[in-house]
């Protein structure tokens, strides 16, 4: 895969990622916006946005094509812990703009901008410690 196409992937699986992590915090933000809501709402955007990124990630960026539940578990375990990293960035990006102008618009905007930089870090982070032995025979 050319540097350029894994751009292009690795963008789009971002802004899909990105797209259903917001429509899930709009989803549970209809319930109600007080601080319990809005948590409720980081926190069930953030687990979608993780499982549709993974598996776009480990098929089409990495390659990794091993099956069977102790694999996808371990991976998918190393995988969340490296998302835990990038999730802090994003997080408190979103915090900010939220505690700042209490805008939804704000909000999106404080998501948008860290998880794009959450994203950065993250393929770096997998591709060092998750998806190893598929990076090395990918770029054999």
């Amino acid at each position: 895969m050319t540097v350029q196409t894994l751009i292009l992937r690795y963008v789009a699986f971002a802004v899909a990622a990105t797209t259903t992590n917001l429509a899930t915090q709009r989803l549970v933000l209809q319930f109600g916006d007080t601080g319990g809501y809005f948590a409720a709402a980081v926190g069930a955007g953030t687990v979608v946005g993780l499982v549709i990124k993974y598996v776009l990630d480990k098929r089409w960026i990495f390659y990794d094509v091993e099956t069977g539940v102790k694999n996808h578990s371990r991976k998918f375990s190393i995988y969340t812990a490296m998302g835990m990293i990038t999730t802090a960035i994003f997080w408190g990006t979103e915090t900010a703009f939220w505690l700042t102008w209490q805008t939804d618009m704000m909000r999106e905007l404080g998501t948008i901008l860290g998880l794009s930089v959450g994203y950065v870090v993250k393929y770096n982070l997998d591709r060092r410690f998750v998806f190893t032995d598929q990076h090395l025979a990918a770029s054999s």
